[in-house]
């Protein structure tokens, strides 16, 4: 028995690409219309491998539709496998439960949609191929599942499809269908089909266990290639591949500045490392977030005129490469260690913000003074929102303190 299919997951039809329709110059077409774009990649894919079917598991969309011309593009796509005789496995997930959707069109005769009463099984008979898998009907689904999963079919390669936070995958996602990777192995299905994780794992490997990541990424928590996993069957072992489909990626790139002697050859710095990434990408365009460290001599110069360095760091000169944020962390090449021993009033100052940063109730009376603040970053996106609430956050802005104060106070001529 020899086939292949498709497992895709977390495509997320029409979700905004975070961080970018800001700022100005940024491909806001291409930005509103990268998740369509990387669907239609997945598509042309299954039908150039031949595959015998694709799985979607779970977060086909991302919530209820705005209107209904996202699921006419759903149906076009889906049309075009019907075409060539591919059949789509779908199950529902926290995002488009049962609950979560109000719009619905009518399914093609080759989209099969997993009940979401109790697990249900779809079989195949060429290949031979058995299909478990159940649909969320409510968004805060905290059952595990997997429990109530059939017995393999005998004589039929069995696939669990599974929208779930499985232990050993990511600890960013919300918890949803909570379920042991043992649990899943005790099954004895020949391949467990996961959705939910955004970031390609592979819980094992025996059977295969496997989050394929989302297709496209969405905003900068969701950085490097994405796409879905091709399996090819052979006498009934699974072969994983993975394949790119996003047509618009995402990066963190930290720079070291530590030898520049200016803020101008920070910059240059940058470029170098933005231009040594668009050879490795080739011509995909990139949404990059660069974040500058070390303890450089142009930390003074930077931190003096933010707004301008992150306008030069900008303005790159490659093409189809936007910086989505310039994060400024560098640090003062002064030894403060030395400076916060001495008996000045700066040494005095930098002894309070060094003891406060390792005192929990100081932290916790700081944060609890900053928690207004909260509110009035409401509007701001939640990938980036401070978290002016968490004595942890807190003590990370007291670090960024003690390095804003050290040059503007002995700039002002205070006392090393």
């Amino acid at each position: 028995m020899s086939f292949k299919f498709m497992h895709a997951a977390d495509i997320h039809l029409d979700s905004p690409l975070k961080g970018l329709e800001k700022y100005p110059g940024a491909p806001v077409a291409e930005v509103r219309g990268a998740t369509r774009q990387a669907f239609i990649q997945l598509v042309n894919e299954c039908i150039a491998q031949s595959v015998a079917f694709l799985l979607l598991v779970g977060d086909l969309y991302d919530r209820d539709w705005k209107d209904y011309n996202t699921g006419l593009f759903l149906l076009q796509q889906m049309a075009r496998l019907k075409a060539v005789g591919i059949h789509v496995y779908i199950v529902r997930g926290n995002h488009d439960a049962e609950n979560a959707m109000t719009k619905s069109l009518r399914s093609l005769d080759n989209m099969h949609v997993f009940s979401a009463t109790k697990p249900e099984t779809f079989t195949l008979d060429a290949p031979r191929v058995a299909l478990h898998g159940q649909s969320y009907g409510k968004q805060d689904t905290q059952d595990d599942l997997s429990l109530k999963y059939p017995k393999p079919v005998p004589g039929a390669f069995n696939i669990g499809l599974l929208h779930t936070s499985a232990d050993g995958g990511s600890s960013e996602h919300a918890t949803y269908a909570p379920c042991s990777v043992q649990g899943l192995i005790d099954r004895g299905y020949d391949y467990w089909a996961l959705g939910h994780v955004h970031k390609r794992q592979v819980l094992a490997s025996d059977p295969p266990i496997v989050f394929p990541g989302n297709l496209q990424g969405r905003h900068i928590r969701e950085t490097g290639p994405k796409g879905a996993t091709l399996v090819t069957v052979e006498n009934g072992r699974p072969t994983l591949e993975h394949r790119d489909f996003d047509v618009m990626r995402w990066f963190a790139r930290d720079v070291s500045v530590a030898s520049a002697r200016s803020a101008s050859a920070a910059v240059d710095q940058v470029h170098e490392a933005l231009a040594a990434l668009r050879q490795v990408e080739g011509d995909k365009p990139l949404a990059v977030r660069v974040r500058l460290h070390g303890a450089s001599a142009a930390h003074r110069e930077l931190l003096a005129d933010v707004d301008r360095w992150s306008n030069e760091v900008r303005g790159t000169g490659l093409a189809d490469i936007w910086v989505e944020k310039v994060l400024f962390e560098t640090r003062s090449p002064i030894d403060v260690v030395a400076m916060r021993e001495r008996a000045t009033p700066l040494g005095e100052l930098l002894r309070t913000l060094d003891a406060d940063r390792h005192d929990p109730l100081a932290l916790a009376a700081l944060a609890e003074e900053l928690k207004g603040l909260q509110e009035k970053f409401a509007l701001v996106d939640e990938v980036d929102r401070p978290a002016f609430d968490r004595p942890e956050s807190v003590a990370a802005m007291l670090d960024d303190v003690e390095q804003l104060l050290i040059p503007l106070l002995l700039e002002g001529g205070e006392s090393a």
